[in-house]
């Protein structure tokens, strides 16, 4: 069944609830990105709180079959289920609950990213019911503030101590270590140039790394292809990509107005474990 379609229907029997204030198609099916692997996320928006029957009367009425059913955790209620062969992913909220964390990130500058992955959803998703609703939602996120572009970059300029220790790492092969330092440096790099690019950060891990550097202006020369080769090739010339990669994301921020010294984090980034002479 297609996707979109589905994900109308499903929203059409929560719509009968009359609890619920919208429902939003998020997710890859809503950004176009979806593929043969992909399902489907429902956010329903509440007015006064779900009950167990209340989630679970959509699911039932389509013969669903439920894989997990969460109780309310961090404000929200989720659940997945199989429906018409299709995995579907729901999360719940209060309205309200939706509107505190736009505050706390487009306000406050709140740089974390699961409530950024939040507010993407509603930047990019696609309302099926309850369009007035999503529509002033849509109005408070569609502008990405300075405040958490510059907040974005003061928290990920910094590689860590860690990366300074590459070159021991190749030396002594401790290729466990050395990749997970490497995941670590290019994860920065990713949230650097998502908040470069005024982009919300849409997956805490930044699947889709791919479609996301599509969306971006902002980035060195086939910074798609770099990375990847960052992990396809052997661990001295993925380190050497990297250096290179940091080198030039560091002289877009400092080229693009961003209010932030960046002179000790330059010298944190070139500097190596000294090793020992004889």
């Amino acid at each position: 069944m297609e996707l979109k379609r589905l994900a109308s229907d499903m929203a059409s029997l929560y719509n009968q609830n009359p609890k619920v204030e919208a429902v939003l198609l998020g997710g890859s099916v809503a950004r176009g990105w979806d593929d043969a692997f992909s399902d489907i996320e429902l956010f329903v928006l509440w007015k006064e709180e779900p009950t167990d029957e209340d989630r679970k009367a959509p699911i039932h009425n389509v013969n669903g079959s439920i894989i997990d059913f969460y109780p309310y955790e961090d404000e929200e209620w989720s659940e997945t289920y199989i429906a018409n062969g299709v995995k579907l992913e729901i999360s719940n909220f209060l309205t309200d609950t939706i509107y505190n964390v736009i505050e706390d990130v487009i306000i406050k500058g709140d740089i974390g990213f699961d409530k950024q992955c939040l507010v993407a959803t509603i930047h990019d998703g696609i309302a099926l019911t309850g369009e007035k609703t999503v529509d002033r939602l849509q109005e408070k996120v569609a502008f990405y503030p300075d405040t958490l572009r510059e907040a974005m970059i003061i928290e990920n300029i910094d590689l860590g101590n860690r990366w300074n220790n590459r070159e021991a790492l190749l030396d002594r092969k401790d290729w466990l270590m050395l990749y997970r330092i490497m995941v670590d440096t290019q994860t920065k790099i990713m949230a650097l140039l998502f908040g470069l690019n005024r982009v919300y950060v849409h997956h805490p891990a930044f699947k889709w790394q791919k479609r996301s550097l599509e969306l971006m202006k902002v980035v060195p020369d086939r910074i798609a292809e770099r990375l990847d080769e960052v992990f396809q090739h052997h661990p001295i010339d993925g380190i050497t990509e990297l250096e290179l990669i940091i080198e030039e994301v560091y002289k877009l921020v400092r080229h693009d107005g961003v209010n932030v010294d960046m002179t000790e984090e330059v010298k944190r980034s070139q500097f190596l474990r000294p090793k020992q002479t004889k």
